[in-house]
């Protein structure tokens, strides 16, 4: 059980990485879109270098007049 905890903790820590390479944090201007391509990129870890590039849309309802 130790290792798949350390696996999980690698594998989060490169989809972090490669979320920096790729200037997400830099760029980040709150949005759901942006938060979720985030989010993707630290849950596919090292398959972002194999070329995997997850990205998301997000549409929030706007409020009624």
């Amino acid at each position: 059980m130790r290792s798949g905890r350390w696996l999980l903790v690698a594998w989060l820590i490169t989809g972090a990485l490669a979320a920096g390479q790729r200037h997400y944090y830099a760029h980040f201007d709150g949005s759901c879109t942006k938060f979720a391509t985030i989010g993707l990129t630290w849950a596919t870890g090292p398959l972002n270098y194999i070329g995997l590039n997850p990205s998301a849309n997000c549409k929030v309802p706007e409020p009624s007049k």
